[in-house]
C-alpha cells in the first residue's frame, strides 16, 4: 500500500494540478468517439477491420500532435491528414503487390515528416500529422486477406477526416469549459547574431540530420526485420521509428532508446500474459486496449518507458485479439524489440549525429538570445516585454526536452565522486551540463518579476539602479553566448562581486525597486552556472572591473 501511495505522489509532483490528466480524458473521448464512427463506416462499407484500428491510432496520435495547435493548424491538419492517409493506404497495397518499393516510399515519407521541420512550428505540426498514417500501418497484424481496392483508398481518407474532426472538437469544447488551458502559441524566434561555432554551421541542416537518421533507421530495420522475420517485421520497423523519433543528440537517443527498449519488452511481456485470458475478438480485450491507451496518453511525460510498455502492450493485445498470442510470438517480439532499437541508435550515432553538447549550446543561445532581447526592451514597450517573457519560456521548455540524459549523467557523476571521495563536482571541477538547464529553468520566475514591475509601472525599468543592472546583465548575457559559440570577446564578469560593499548597510529604496535588483541579481547568477560550464570566450580581451552600484 506504501508503495501505492508513493508512486500517486511522483505523479503528483510530475503532473500538477492533473493537467496532463485531464488532456489525457480529453483525448481518449477522441479515440472512442473515432472508434465507434470507423465501426459504423466499416459496417456500412463493408470494410475491413484495420480502419477501425487505423482510427483508434489516427485519433490517439493526432492529439499530441495538435495539442498546441490554432484554428489555422487544425485546418491544415483536416487538409494533410487525409490526404496522407490516402498515401498510406496505398502504400499498404504495395507492400504486398511490390514490397520492396512500399518500403522505399515508407521510408522517405517518414524521412520528408521530419524534414519539413525546417520550415517552422507550423510545418512542423504538419510533418508530424503526415507520418501518423504511416505508423498505423505497422500496428496491424498480417491477416493474410485480400488486397485492398482503390476504393478502401477513399473510405481511409474518409475516416482519417471523421478522427481528425472529432479529436479538433474534443480539444475545442475542453479548453472552452476551462477543462485544459488554451493552447499557448509557439513564439517566433528571436533575430540573434550566429552563436553556432564555424565548423557546426559547415555542417548540414539539424533536421536534414534527423532526416537522414530516420531514413538510415527505417530502412536498415526494413531490411534487417524482413530478413529475419518476413511475417513479423513491422515491430523491428516500429521500434526503430519510435527510438528515432525525435532524437536531441546521441546521449538523448541512447538514454530513450535503452527506456523504450526497456518499457517496450516489459509491456509486451505482461500484455502476452494478460491476452492468454481473453479470447479472439473479445470485447474485454478491446475495453483493456483503451484502458492501456489512456494511461499511455498520461505517463509520457513522466517516462518514456511507460509510454513504450504502454503502447507495446496494447500491440499485443491486439495481436490477442486477433488469436495470434502464443509464447512463440513472444519471443519474436522481445527480439524484434532489441533489434529494432539497436538500428535505431545506431542510425543516431553513425549518420552525421547531433552532439548533446551542441543540441545544448545551441538551445541555450537561443534562451539566451530572447534573453538579451527582453533585458533591451524599452520599459514602456509592454508588447515587446511579454513577447520576450515568451520567448524565454518557450527556449527554456525546448532546453527542457535535453535534461532527462543530462540529469541522468549528473546523478552518475556525484555517486561516482561520491565513491571516490572527491566531491560533488564534475571530473573537470566545472558543473554539469544538467546545471545549464537549471540555470535557465531559474530564470523564469524572476524574468516574471522583471516584465510585471516593467508593466506595472515603466518608470521602473529606466531607474537609474535597475538601469545600470539591467545592462550589466545584459553584457553577461552576450558573454555568455560568445563562450557558447566560442566568438572572441569580453569573458562573464560576476555582478555581486562588483557591487560596493558598505559595511551593515543594506540596499535601501521602494519595495518594487527592491524586488526589480534582486530578479536581475538572481538571473545573473544562472549566468554565472552557465558560463562555469561553458568557460570563457577565446581572446577574451582584458578590460578594467567596474563596480556596479546598486546600494
Amino acid at each position: 500500500m506504501s508503495r501505492y501511495f508513493s508512486w500517486l505522489r511522483r505523479a503528483a509532483r510530475f503532473d500538477p494540478g492533473l493537467r496532463l490528466l485531464r488532456e489525457s480524458a480529453v483525448t481518449t473521448a477522441a479515440m472512442l468517439a473515432a472508434y465507434g464512427s470507423a465501426l459504423l463506416i466499416e459496417h456500412f462499407a463493408h470494410l475491413r477491420v484495420d480502419v477501425v484500428v487505423q482510427a483508434v491510432v489516427l485519433a490517439a496520435t493526432a492529439a499530441r500532435v495538435q495539442l498546441a495547435a490554432d484554428r489555422y493548424d487544425r485546418l491544415l491538419g483536416l487538409a494533410v491528414l487525409p490526404a496522407a492517409a490516402a498515401g498510406a493506404a496505398e502504400i499498404g497495397r504495395l507492400m504486398t503487390l511490390h514490397p520492396n518499393l512500399a518500403d522505399a516510399l515508407f521510408t522517405l515519407g517518414t524521412a520528408l515528416a521530419i524534414w519539413v521541420r525546417r520550415f517552422g512550428p507550423r510545418a512542423a505540426r504538419a510533418g508530424g500529422l503526415l507520418v501518423l498514417p504511416l505508423v498505423a500501418l505497422l500496428v496491424m497484424p498480417p491477416d493474410g486477406g485480400p488486397v485492398p481496392g482503390h476504393d478502401h483508398t477513399l473510405w481511409v481518407a474518409l475516416i482519417a477526416v471523421v478522427s481528425g474532426a472529432w479529436v479538433a472538437l474534443f480539444q475545442a469544447a475542453a479548453v472552452r469549459t476551462g477543462l485544459v488551458p488554451a493552447p499557448v502559441p509557439t513564439p517566433a524566434a528571436p533575430a540573434a547574431e550566429a552563436t553556432a561555432a564555424p565548423e557546426a554551421r559547415r555542417r548540414p541542416g539539424v533536421h536534414t540530420r534527423m532526416a537522414l537518421q530516420m531514413a538510415g533507421a527505417v530502412g536498415g530495420a526494413f531490411v534487417a526485420g524482413r530478413a529475419v522475420w518476413p511475417d513479423h517485421w513491422a515491430w523491428v520497423v516500429l521500434t526503430a521509428f519510435i527510438v528515432c523519433s525525435g532524437a536531441r543528440g546521441r546521449g538523448d537517443v541512447l538514454f530513450k532508446g535503452l527506456q523504450r527498449a526497456i518499457g517496450a519488452a516489459a509491456g509486451t511481456v505482461v500484455a502476452t500474459a494478460v491476452a492468454g485470458s481473453f479470447g479472439p475478438h473479445e470485447d474485454a480485450a478491446v475495453v483493456l486496449i483503451f484502458a492501456v491507451l489512456a494511461l499511455a496518453t498520461w505517463l509520457r511525460e513522466l517516462s518514456y518507458a511507460y509510454w513504450a510498455g504502454c503502447v507495446t502492450a496494447v500491440l499485443s493485445l491486439l495481436y490477442g485479439w486477433f488469436g495470434q498470442s502464443s509464447d512463440d510470438l513472444l519471443r519474436t517480439r522481445l527480439a524484434a524489440i532489441g533489434l529494432g532499437a539497436a538500428v535505431g541508435i545506431a542510425a543516431s550515432w553513425l549518420i552525421l549525429p547531433l552532439r548533446t553538447r551542441d543540441v545544448l549550446r545551441r538551445r541555450t543561445a537561443d534562451a539566451l538570445a530572447a534573453l538579451t532581447e527582453l533585458l533591451g526592451a524599452p520599459g514602456g514597450d509592454r508588447p515587446a516585454l511579454l513577447r520576450g517573457r515568451a520567448r524565454f519560456a518557450y527556449g527554456a521548455a525546448q532546453l527542457e526536452l535535453l535534461a532527462r540524459p543530462l540529469r541522468a549523467e549528473r546523478r552518475a557523476g556525484r555517486s561516482a565522486r561520491r565513491l571516490t571521495g572527491r566531491g560533488a563536482g564534475s571530473p573537470t571541477g566545472r558543473p554539469y551540463r544538467a546545471d545549464v538547464v537549471d540555470a535557465v529553468a531559474a530564470c523564469e520566475a524572476p524574468l516574471g518579476v522583471l516584465v510585471d514591475g516593467a508593466v506595472a509601472d515603466p518608470a521602473l525599468w529606466s531607474d537609474p539602479r535597475v538601469a545600470r543592472l539591467n545592462r550589466a546583465v545584459a553584457a553577461n548575457s552576450a558573454a555568455v553566448r560568445r563562450a557558447i559559440g566560442r566568438r572572441p570577446g569580453p569573458a562573464y564578469q560576476g555582478v555581486r562581486a562588483r557591487i560596493p560593499r558598505q559595511s551593515g548597510t543594506a540596499p535601501s529604496g521602494p519595495p518594487e525597486q527592491l524586488r526589480m535588483l534582486a530578479a536581475l541579481l538572481a538571473v545573473d547568477d544562472a549566468l554565472g552556472t552557465m558560463a562555469a560550464v561553458f568557460g570563457d570566450p577565446p581572446q577574451a580581451g582584458a578590460e578594467d572591473v567596474k563596480e556596479v552600484g546598486i546600494s
